[in-house]
């Protein structure tokens, strides 16, 4: 595991941590960021053998990503959700990550983007790439004021994703459940996670976008 992930304390990163704002908690590094997705047996077995995304993988229905761990363990319910026990860590290409985010269109309307609804509605129904910031989450699933980013893919963006722009799968399945049992326990002292930092882009307007603090 610690060759997969850089590990350590969550109460150690929890002092770093942003409290508030739009933050892409990450793992990356200039070449590549760690993105999240559980699924149920088949689609991450054959992901994992395969070290791409095929198989019962549908490539017609939109994919979400996650950079941010806590934000996948409240999804999916540290794996015990039905057809998502399955978690993968997914080593994605940084220069990919970044196409995504310059394609994508905010998932719902807001006028801070500077166009009408009518505009955003043409603006989604053209796109391939999904932006939704939504309450990042604690351990134990508490709502919090900071805000995590998920992103959806379809079309050529998912066949694309699926296939060229990962460089490798890792099944984080049994690491999930030992870490959510200190969860159940109430034992966050010796809760280990991901380490994550906010990541900043270089694009400036990039960074104006997403809205990042």
């Amino acid at each position: 595991m610690q060759q997969i992930l850089k590990l350590k304390k969550y109460k150690e990163q929890l002092q770093d941590w942003p409290q508030q704002g739009h933050h892409i908690m990450a793992q990356y590094g200039d070449e590549k960021i760690i993105v999240y997705q559980s699924y149920r047996k088949e689609i991450g077995e054959f992901a994992v053998k395969n070290q791409y995304f095929g198989g019962a993988f549908s490539l017609e229905r939109m994919t979400w990503i996650k950079p941010n761990f806590l934000w996948m363990m409240y999804r999916n319910g540290w794996g015990t959700k039905e057809g998502q026990e399955y978690v993968l860590a997914i080593h994605l290409k940084m220069e990919a990550f970044k196409k995504y985010l310059k394609n994508a269109v905010y998932s719902s309307y807001n006028s801070r983007l500077g166009i009408s609804r009518e505009e955003w509605k043409d603006q989604v129904k053209e796109s391939s790439v999904r932006l939704q910031w939504d309450p990042d989450h604690d351990p134990s699933g508490r709502k919090l004021e900071r805000k995590a980013i998920q992103i959806g893919l379809r079309n050529d963006f998912i066949t694309s994703f699926a296939q060229d722009d990962i460089v490798s799968i890792d099944d984080i399945s049994d690491f999930v459940k030992e870490q959510h049992q200190f969860v159940l326990n109430s034992d966050l002292d010796r809760l280990m996670l991901p380490e994550e930092k906010p990541l900043l882009f270089d694009d400036e307007d990039l960074n104006r976008k997403l809205n990042l603090n």
